[in-house]
């Protein structure tokens, strides 16, 4: 029990130092436009934390949780791809200047870590209390599957569409809001008198806007990627801090994949049918044997990676065909 304790403990130091080492050291200065570069250094600086708190999990309990943290860990990061996909929308939709992006994301990252540990909590509740619970999870993760694979991907996302949806709808109606970006600033103090010279009210800015919808997607995310996580164990502290490390550095990810998400548009496929293998491997353990967690993990890399393979060799092949051939012409005159 002890020892747990101070799992748990490590677990909630380390996560507030990366955020820490990421604002101080990497980005002093939070207005400016993150390169490509400095991207991949955080994105690898964060998934080499995220692997090497498997390694302690793997010594303090033993190889069954470490495959399990691992399979939840790269289910989750693959999920979060599309959370990638509607944060590029929502900053398109929202005009929102690169240089804030960062802060918007940073805060976006923190909400997530705290609502993340609440659903968890009592995913994994309702699963001790009410076994039936993770059946319904399971099957949920199925239905996802099936839906994402079907998914047309013209309806996934679509920036002109997005003032019409019902959350900014809402947002717009109950917030006093401005269209202009400050800078950096949530929220100002505007004059919204007629003929000016009154009292200055608080009004939220675009960047707040961005904010909460991103996070209330995150809410959304959640009931995909939560029960995923529970069909792979509902062991409270391999779901939260796989969870949890999967999406510290997803704002780093964005910056370096943002201008290449399209060429993973085929991921969709390989994901989905990792949702219904999980999501089937509940059921099968119940009724028929039991799925090893060495398989699950194997098979979940495998085809995550054979996804992400044929997705990018796919876009390079369709890239080529639009590029027009020169005619019959042109290469006469090239050869002249």
């Amino acid at each position: 029990m002890e020892l747990f304790i101070i799992d748990w403990a490590f677990f909630f130091f380390i996560v507030p130092t990366l955020l820490i080492i990421d604002l101080v050291v990497f980005n002093k200065n939070e207005d400016r436009v993150i390169g490509f570069r400095q991207s991949l250094i955080l994105s690898a600086w964060y998934i080499a934390a995220g692997l090497g708190f498997g390694v302690m999990v793997w010594i303090q309990f033993g190889p069954e949780k470490a495959l399990n943290y691992y399979t939840a860990y790269i289910l989750e990061k693959s999920l979060s791809l599309d959370n990638l996909f509607v944060m590029s929308v929502i900053f398109t939709a929202c005009c929102i200047p690169r240089m804030y992006q960062h802060r918007v994301l940073i805060w976006g990252i923190i909400g997530v870590v705290l609502l993340r540990g609440i659903m968890i909590g009592l995913g994994v509740a309702a699963v001790k209390n009410f076994s039936w619970v993770l059946y319904i999870f399971a099957a949920i993760l199925i239905w996802t599957g099936f839906k994402l694979f079907f998914l047309d991907e013209e309806e996934e996302a679509d920036p002109d569409e997005f003032a019409k949806k019902p959350l900014v709808v809402f947002l717009k109606k109950h917030l006093r809001f401005t269209p202009k970006i400050h800078e950096n600033r949530f929220f100002v103090r505007e004059d919204r008198s007629k003929e000016g010279g009154g009292k200055a009210v608080l009004v939220a800015t675009p960047l707040f806007l961005a904010l909460v919808v991103i996070e209330i997607s995150d809410v959304m995310f959640a009931f995909d990627s939560v029960p995923a996580a529970l069909a792979v164990t509902t062991d409270t502290f391999v779901v939260y801090t796989s969870n949890i490390f999967a999406i510290l550095g997803l704002r780093a990810l964005f910056f370096a994949v943002e201008n290449i998400l399209d060429r993973f548009a085929q991921v969709k496929y390989a994901l989905s049918a990792v949702l219904i293998f999980i999501g089937g491997k509940v059921y099968y353990n119940a009724w028929f044997g039991h799925i090893s967690s060495t398989t699950s993990l194997i098979v979940t890399i495998s085809v995550l990676s054979a996804g992400f393979i044929f997705s990018y060799i796919k876009t390079r092949i369709d890239e080529k065909k639009e590029v027009p051939e020169p005619s019959a012409e042109q290469t006469t005159g090239s050869r002249e």
